[in-house]
């Protein structure tokens, strides 16, 4: 079917286009908060500055490929499945013209980004302990960030652990605090444990009790 606005002799070739860049949210749980991973822009544009690992797509690369060459190069991260949330296109979100984001994010134990925070270009920043610094990310980054912590809790709220941030096997005191640090409110401990212990598989262990009384250790179901 033609197009009614497009007019004779012309193409969609004649039209600009955007560009297209991936940016990745790669959140953790550090000290009982939420975190997102930062990486300081070496490029001229907002050199020096913090934001999320991004970069423009290569001609001919994927989404996947462009997110994975980005962390790799931007913060050590490799060996990881990072998902995509959602397209970012709200015009003016990018000082530098029209560019749409491809975001992704990605759920990472703490102890896996150990290697990617030795360097000075790397660091964590507290959703919440840290808000003047994530509203003021240059590219839209911090509604990228909002959106990630949004699809996090609403997947800490439908399974156990669901991203797994504990290494097994861990206590029922062990998942609801981390739930806890994921939803940044208290929950409550009965109504917690009869809604996760379905999902979970008893080891047949307890506890060394080096944390007040012995208790049941758990898995993942899956």
């Amino acid at each position: 079917m033609k197009d009614s606005k497009i007019g004779p002799g012309t193409s969609l070739l004649d039209y600009p286009r955007p560009s297209v860049a991936v940016d990745t949210a790669v959140l953790t749980v550090a000290e009982g908060s939420v975190c997102v991973l930062l990486v300081r822009r070496t490029e001229d544009h907002q050199h020096g500055k913090w934001a999320l690992p991004g970069t423009f797509l290569r001609e001919r690369e994927t989404l996947a490929d462009a997110v994975l060459r980005c962390l790799r190069e931007k913060a050590g991260i490799s060996g990881r499945v990072p998902r995509q949330l959602r397209v970012f296109d709200e015009p003016g979100r990018d000082d530098r013209g029209w560019v749409l984001s491809a975001a992704h994010v990605d759920v990472v134990p703490l102890a896996s980004l150990e290697e990617a925070l030795e360097s000075d270009g790397a660091r964590l920043a507290s959703v919440a302990g840290e808000p003047r610094l994530i509203a003021g990310l240059p590219y839209g980054h911090a509604d990228i960030v909002a959106k990630a912590v949004d699809w996090l809790r609403a997947a800490y709220v439908a399974a156990p652990d669901p991203g797994a941030l504990l290494d097994e096997p861990f206590t029922l005191k062990d998942l609801r605090e981390l739930h806890e640090a994921v939803a940044g409110a208290p929950l409550m401990r009965d109504t917690f444990r009869r809604f996760m212990e379905p999902k979970l598989a008893g080891t047949g262990q307890m506890s060394d009790g080096t944390r007040g009384r012995p208790s049941r250790l758990w898995e993942r179901a899956d």
